[in-house]
């Protein structure tokens, strides 16, 4: 994971499931993590953190309670530290994220089906 080229197309198609983020890389305590995004995750925020989310594949959508932001490929957004969120998408997209490493992917949220293990690389 350091000092080399990161094929995006190759390293997304490395794997297939929902909603769990694979670190393609990391810097000064930052992951860079890939995941494939279908359906809605649930509501919840990260006290201590803002999240990166830059959409390489399809449509993608950062829910607020006041709003809803939908990126297209190319597009990304910042949600500020212990704003409360969720994403979702109708049909499958690839998304990047960028946050720092300690982050649980369902922040304050209780632990479900949607909690990615930590640390997961590809």
């Amino acid at each position: 994971m350091t000092g080399g080229v990161v094929d995006l197309e190759q390293k997304f198609g490395g794997f297939s499931d929902h909603w769990r983020p694979r670190v393609a890389a990391q810097l000064n305590g930052q992951d860079v993590r890939l995941v494939k995004v279908q359906g809605v995750f649930p509501w919840h925020s990260h006290a201590d953190a803002e999240e990166m989310f830059l959409v390489w594949k399809g449509r993608f959508r950062v829910e607020f309670r006041d709003r809803v932001e939908t990126l297209g490929p190319g597009q990304f957004i910042v949600v500020p530290r212990g704003v409360e969120h969720r994403t979702a998408a109708d049909e499958e997209a690839e998304v990047m994220i960028f946050e720092p490493s300690e982050v649980i992917n369902t922040g304050d949220a209780p632990t479900s089906d949607f909690t990615a293990p930590p640390g997961q690389t590809i």
